[in-house]
Parts: C-alpha cells; structure tokens; sequence
C-alpha cells in the first residue's frame, strides 16, 4: 500500500494451496529488509493452519484482516474496481488465458507508473 505496487496472481481456484502460493511469490518479491502487511478478508484460506504455520515461521509478515461485512476498506476491493472500469469492463475475451493477458498486461503498465492510493472522503 505504501508505493501502490500490485502483485497478482491469476489461479483457477482459490484455495490455501493457491495463497500459499501467492505468498511465496511475495517473499521473493520483496527485498528481505523490508516487512511486508497483508491486508485480507476474513475468508478461511487467509486462515487456514498451513497458511496460518507458514506465516508463523516468518515474522516480517504481518497480517491484518478487515472487518466482516466491511469490503469497502479492502484495498484488494478498490484494485478490482479499477481493473474492471479501466481494463476489463466491455472487454471482449475468447478465452480465460485471454482475460489473464490483459489482466497482467495492465497490472505490469500500472505499476510502472504506480502510486500509493488516497483515500478521502466527504463529511457528507
């Protein structure tokens, strides 16, 4: 969240096995000197035991789960808006591994000009 770099991955399922993945490709994107949050739903894959043994073993993980019934504070939430209104919305695929070519070939375009999000919002 701090430099608004995304990382993804695209998988036909989601499960523990998928996020354990997804984690490695994480730790090996990150330089080791710096700590890395997760920010995640209450959804049971976050929670599982080998995911929740794996995070163990690494304490420069953080995790931090957003409140049930409260989407709107996931950044994850606020992303998949943005790829839908800017890359997805009336898109034209013939197949998933079509999707998932756009799908990173936005993600790659976004972060070269990446950002940190503002969040702001009226007293209204």
């Amino acid at each position: 969240m701090a430099t608004g770099e995304v990382f993804t991955q695209c998988r036909p399922r989601h499960r523990h096995q998928e996020f354990l993945g997804f984690l490695r490709q994480i730790e090996k994107s990150v330089p080791d000197d710096l700590d890395v949050h997760l920010i995640v739903d209450n959804y049971c894959t976050h929670k599982h035991a080998k995911v929740r043994s794996w995070l163990a073993q690494r304490p420069r993980f953080h995790v931090h789960y957003t409140p049930t019934y409260a989407p709107w504070l996931n950044q994850v939430e606020r992303w998949f808006g943005i790829i839908t209104q800017r890359a997805i919305r009336r898109g034209s695929f013939s197949s998933v591994k079509e999707l998932i070519a756009k799908i990173e070939q936005f993600v790659g375009a976004y972060n070269k000009t990446k950002a940190p999000f503002n969040w702001t919002a009226t007293a209204d």
